[in-house]
């Protein structure tokens, strides 16, 4: 069976499917036409509802629940490990005027600067990779960052203003949802399940075997160095990366306020 397969190019996303894709492990009976794609654009796939298994935002699961269900692996969820707000110099989150570059509308991101500063209106949907240099140019006032850029802001010289999954864990008591994997409701049930497995022994391969994917990983790298991937994979690939279990659900209802998001 083919099935059309969309992640993000970043380290935690190529670490877990390295098995897969490279076939570290049996796939048997899956084939998959892979696609690497920026978080805002899987989001925009899913909400056009075309890929079968796709990584995404936990933030757009609502939007995507009638055609899409949460896999019990692949998570990135976790605790200190949220989006940061960081900016050049002293921002004041209350002034109306301040510009805030976002990675994308529909991002976990977005959605913890709604709920967390609802006054930051101004908002500049843009690439997370180039987030980090437009607050340190001025074209924004302050940006949130994800992926490598939590690592290396400081060498930027930017300062951080927020960390947003502190905030939210200290509001919340729960770990934070950044990104799921989610598989297509027109997928037979046996086909989901099987693949859930697929992908629960492929991480699971990934911690046993660590450095085995570090080629595969530093080929869509944005940052290259050894120990900030490190730092990456560790961050957002855990226990809920194998299975999200009852506290990860709980976290993921508490950050969307829907239910019934999960394969049972």
């Amino acid at each position: 069976m083919r099935l059309t397969l969309n992640i993000s190019p970043c380290p935690n996303d190529k670490f877990m499917f390295d098995a897969i894709v490279n076939r570290r492990i049996d796939i048997a009976p899956f084939e998959f036409e892979v696609r690497y794609l920026d978080i805002e654009q899987l989001n925009a796939a899913v909400l056009e509802g075309g890929p079968a298994i796709s990584k995404i935002s936990y933030a757009v699961l609502p939007a995507i629940s009638d055609r899409y269900r949460v896999l019990n692996s692949g998570s990135a969820l976790g605790r200190g490990n949220g989006p940061l707000l960081v900016s050049r110099g002293d921002v004041d989150l209350s002034n109306p005027n301040l510009r805030v570059a976002i990675p994308g509308v529909h991002t976990t991101a977005n959605a913890l600067m709604t709920r967390l500063f609802p006054q930051v209106t101004d908002k500049v949907p843009m690439l997370f990779s180039e987030i980090a240099e437009a607050v340190e140019r001025g074209v924004v006032d302050a940006g949130v960052l994800i992926h490598e850029g939590r690592f290396t802001y400081a060498a930027r010289g930017l300062r951080l203003v927020a960390d947003l999954g502190v905030e939210w864990e200290r509001a919340t008591e729960l770990p934070l949802p950044l990104g799921a994997i989610v598989a297509s409701r027109q997928l037979p049930e046996d086909v989901v399940m099987a693949f859930d497995e697929l992908l629960h022994r492929s991480v699971e391969y990934a911690f046993r075997n660590p450095m085995i994917s570090r080629e595969y990983v530093k080929s869509h790298a944005r940052e290259l160095a050894d120990d900030v991937i490190d730092s990456h994979i560790a961050l957002f690939v855990n226990e809920f990366s194998l299975s999200l279990g009852d506290e990860g659900r709980r976290a993921v209802e508490a950050l969307t306020g829907a239910q019934g998001l999960f394969l049972m």
